[in-house]
């Protein structure tokens, strides 16, 4: 699948950036404005299967994703070394793309705020939300408000943001998400198998703040996973200079 995409930069490296669930490319942006000063190389942000501008499909598994963001890798050119840093969702698919298994051979895999640890009640709620019909609302307001209550952006975007309105579409229903309902069929990660077929370093972090994960889930899988201080779930949007902070720390 083509996915939509925005990208920047210059050089022979690349580092491609991956949202969670239920968001766009555009909770990067707030990184994306310093890239010039913090990144030496090109970047990529694309729109996953299912969310944003990209389209919807019939399945949204974890290696689907990966195949669809690897694909969109190899289309952009050739480069001396990719680095792919993914938050919740898409720190899973950047595990994923660790591998190498989907054609492409990151030299560095970062996860930020991964969901690791699932309750029985919370992944039958993820399978409500994957069964459930899109809820229409009568105005674009009322559909941006719930974008940004449902993906934890409410107060950290302006709702009449590019990057609010960016989380919804509209069609003769009605004004809805743009997320396919579906895309949270993507389940629990298997944590202990993607670590364990990873090809190149892999580095794990969570806002301080962040009630969705502890750091001693994820010091299970990364005995230096980190903690990023005063910053919450959405750590990009929060601190972007602290995410960079984490990410050069790795890559100098």
């Amino acid at each position: 699948m083509t996915l939509q995409a925005d990208r920047g930069g210059s050089g022979g490296d690349l580092l491609v950036l991956l949202h969670g669930l239920g968001a766009t490319r555009h909770v990067w942006e707030k990184m994306l404005a310093s890239a010039a000063a913090r990144w030496n190389g090109r970047w990529l942000a694309p729109d996953l299967r299912g969310h944003g501008e990209s389209a919807r499909a019939m399945s949204y598994g974890l290696g689907l994703h990966a195949s669809d963001v690897a694909e969109l890798v190899l289309a952009s050119g050739v480069f001396r070394t990719v680095v792919v840093a993914g938050h919740s969702m898409g720190g899973v698919i950047a595990l994923a793309l660790a591998s190498g298994w989907f054609g492409i051979a990151p030299a560095r895999c970062f996860g930020l705020g991964i969901k690791v640890a699932w309750s029985a009640d919370e992944l039958a709620r993820l399978n409500e939300m994957a069964a459930a019909q899109p809820r229409s609302f009568a105005t674009k307001d009322e559909a941006v408000a719930r974008y940004l209550k449902a993906s934890g952006l409410a107060g950290l975007i302006a709702a009449d943001s590019p990057a609010a309105e960016a989380g919804v579409l509209t069609d003769d229903a009605g004004w809805h998400l743009a997320a396919d309902p579906a895309t949270a069929s993507v389940g629990a990660p298997p944590m202990r198998a993607l670590l364990a077929a990873a090809a190149c370093p892999v580095h794990l972090a969570r806002g301080a703040n962040d009630r969705m994960v502890t750091l001693d889930q994820l010091r299970a899988y990364d005995v230096n996973a980190a903690d990023l201080a005063g910053i919450g779930h959405n750590a990009m949007v929060e601190k972007p200079d602290v995410v960079w902070d984490w990410i050069e720390g790795h890559c100098a």
